[in-house]
């Protein structure tokens, strides 16, 4: 009889005397629940908020547990005692959002997408290291045990030769010309949204492609509410996502290679659980983690650690592997015509 190999992780809590102090910019969805978990994170300290009016910035931080709360970014940015600043701003002003905080010497987590495009994720990048302080992208995924778990099954040859990956990220949205989603000037549609979720799972595996082939649903207002892209390499392997605000999808992953494969459940970005199976279907691993907050907590504790070590560069959220998916992305718009107001 076959042993079915189960691990359950427990992340081991260090104790550190001194709390690495936030900032959040922004007040929305995201903020609220990146607040939460650094509520929960022994050695992080939620210390200050922005929003573009005070009153905002005060209801935010009454109700999320901040010490100060400000009614311009720039104030935030400006604050010595701000150790990181949090951009959770839509997509369309991440560019300035985060310059603003480099130039004054702030350490940064911004959220995905970096910015529009692969020149202005290069110039953001560039400035950072100008400017000698940290920067990463907030690629949760990329920070999860789980995901760090299937890598280690690939890179070990658990699977053989990996050959093919399907990815998908699509949630049925009902429209609404407010919603930033649906927004050209916000930097919205299912590409920088959702999309980069499957592009950053496949090229943590393949890297770049050789070919890319997509196509999209443009809407009225000029954003793509339906993607499928295809990523192609020269040895054979390729990759298949599809992504959107239409459809509702399961929005599991799957990685399959010459000896097995292996599946990521629904919200595969986010999941607690993988699977690693052999090639007759018989699950030979499983690994288990549940957040112990919200899942936001990984990435938190990456942030912190690359601090206390000195590094500008997260080994998990490379500055190169951002600016590869970005360029991929780039590549799909251009296929489908599209391009943001601030681009022409």
């Amino acid at each position: 009889m076959k042993t079915l190999n189960i691990i359950r992780l427990r992340i081991r809590k260090e104790v550190y005397m001194d709390k690495t102090r936030w900032g959040i910019i922004g007040t929305g969805k995201i903020a609220r629940t990146f607040a939460e978990a650094i509520r929960g994170t022994e050695d992080a300290e939620f210390y200050a908020v922005a929003s573009r009016t005070p009153e905002k910035a005060e209801k935010f931080a009454s109700e999320n547990g901040a010490a100060k709360a400000y009614g311009s970014y720039r104030e935030l940015a400006e604050d010595e005692n701000v150790d990181v600043v949090y951009i959770a701003t839509p997509m369309a002003s991440h560019y300035d959002d985060a310059k603003l905080c480099i130039e004054n010497g702030r350490n940064v987590l911004c959220e995905k997408s970096l910015s529009l495009n692969a020149s202005m994720t290069k110039e953001i990048i560039d400035f950072a290291k100008e400017k000698n302080v940290f920067f990463m992208e907030a690629m949760w995924m990329k920070c999860r045990p789980v995901y760090l778990k299937v890598l280690e099954w690939i890179n070990s040859g658990k699977i053989g030769r990996p050959n093919f990956i399907k990815a998908d990220f699509s949630n049925y949205i009902p429209y609404d010309k407010n919603d930033r989603l649906f927004r050209a000037d916000r930097g919205g549609g299912a590409l920088l949204d959702l999309g980069v979720y499957p592009l950053t799972f496949a090229h943590a595996i393949f890297g770049y492609p050789d070919e890319i082939i997509s196509e999209a649903e443009i809407s009225s207002d000029g954003v793509d509410i339906n993607n499928t892209i295809l990523l192609k390499y020269s040895d054979g392997r390729f990759v298949s996502a599809d992504n959107g605000f239409r459809l509702q999808l399961s929005n599991n992953a799957m990685v399959s290679g010459t000896e097995g494969f292996i599946t990521l459940g629904n919200w595969f970005h986010c999941t607690s659980e993988a699977l690693l199976y052999d090639n007759n279907a018989q699950v030979k691993e499983k690994f288990i983690c549940e957040p112990e907050i919200n899942g936001y907590e990984y990435e938190i504790r990456e942030v912190h650690e690359c601090l206390r070590k000195g590094l500008k560069e997260s080994a998990l959220v490379p500055h190169e592997g951002t600016i590869e998916i970005m360029k991929i992305m780039d590549e799909c718009r251009k296929q489908w015509g599209l391009k943001f107001p601030q681009e022409n």
